[in-house]
Formats: structure tokens, C-alpha cells, sequence
């Protein structure tokens, strides 16, 4: 029954300085310096590989170990297959006691519960500006007769290289404006 400490700084002008002192009682401790808004963290997945059955995983604030609430709670519903504790010790959770156990999962539900919100809302703001006749997306860099004014200008033999230069647009784009014009 290993205790695992894991530290990360999400650049590498940070310090893991003050996260090591703190996590100083630990057996191993997996350290590393990334965002935690990646999935790319090798250390994190190394630390998670190495807890067996009756480990502890130690870290200093719940944002050092999960991206996202969701991100967080995957980690640690992996931690309790496995029969592994958790321990946030400037939040003072441990998940090996019962009162541990609920606040995790309080946290979670109100993240949880304020996703949900902002996502409703979101959801209302949308369709509000959609029957107010907002339009969503880029605003297309040519005008209906400029399209049409290149289309002759294709039409009378201009070089697709030559109509990039003079409006500015990728190959693609020109190719995409003839053709919606075309049908």
C-alpha cells in the first residue's frame, strides 16, 4: 500500500517546488510540467499505470490533477476500480472516509449541475439570436456581385492564380464561390 504523490505545473517557468515540499511524505511522486487542458500527460498516465490495489494517490489542489470536472471524476472513478484512495490535501478530501467520499461527489454534482446550466442557456441564446435572424458562421469576404463579377472574369479565361492574387482567397475558396454561383 504505496502512497503516490503527483505534481504539475502547467508551463516550464513554473515551480514544482511548493506541490514537492507538500507531497515530501510520499513514496514516489510523478511530476511534470504541462497543461493540464491536454490529454498529452505521460506523467499523469505513467502514475495512474503504477497505482495497484490498496495506493493512495496524493496531490496538493483538485486543478493539478483534471482538466475539467468530467476530466476529474473519470480519474477518479479509474482510482476506485482499482481500490485506490485519493487525497487533496489543501482541499482536506480524502476519499478512504466517508465524509471524503461526499464531497468529492458534491463537488462533482455541482460542477456537474453548472454545466448543465451554462449549456441550457447557451442552448436558449442560440435560438433566441436564430429567430432574431442573426446569422452564425464567417461572414463571406466577397459580396453577391463581386462572385458574380469573378465568375466572368473566369468565364472570359482568367487564370484561377490570377483571381487568388486580385481578391485574396485560397484556391479552394475560389473553386467553392464559381461553383455555389454555378448552381
Amino acid at each position: 500500500m504505496a502512497i503516490v504523490g503527483y505534481a504539475r505545473v502547467s508551463s516550464y517557468g513554473q515551480s514544482l517546488e511548493v506541490q514537492l515540499d507538500k507531497l515530501s511524505h510520499c513514496e514516489k511522486v510523478f511530476q511534470e510540467k504541462k497543461s493540464g487542458r491536454t490529454d498529452n500527460r505521460a506523467e499523469l498516465q505513467n502514475c495512474l499505470t503504477y497505482l495497484r490495489d490498496g495506493d493512495t494517490l496524493v496531490i496538493t489542489k483538485l486543478d493539478r490533477l483534471g482538466r475539467s470536472i468530467r476530466d476529474l471524476l473519470n480519474i477518479i472513478n479509474q482510482l476506485e476500480k482499482n481500490n485506490v484512495s485519493f487525497q487533496v490535501l489543501d482541499q482536506q478530501i480524502d476519499t478512504s472516509t466517508p465524509s471524503g467520499k461526499l464531497l468529492l461527489h458534491m463537488l462533482g454534482a455541482i460542477a456537474e449541475f453548472e454545466n448543465d446550466l451554462r449549456a441550457s442557456r447557451q442552448s436558449e441564446g442560440i435560438q433566441k439570436a436564430l429567430s432574431n435572424g442573426v446569422q452564425f458562421g464567417r461572414k463571406s469576404k466577397l459580396t453577391d456581385d463581386e462572385v458574380l463579377a469573378m465568375r466572368g472574369k473566369r468565364e472570359a479565361g482568367t487564370k484561377i492564380k490570377d483571381l487568388m492574387a486580385e481578391y485574396g482567397l485560397s484556391k479552394a475558396s475560389i473553386y467553392r464561390l464559381l461553383d455555389s454561383q454555378a448552381a
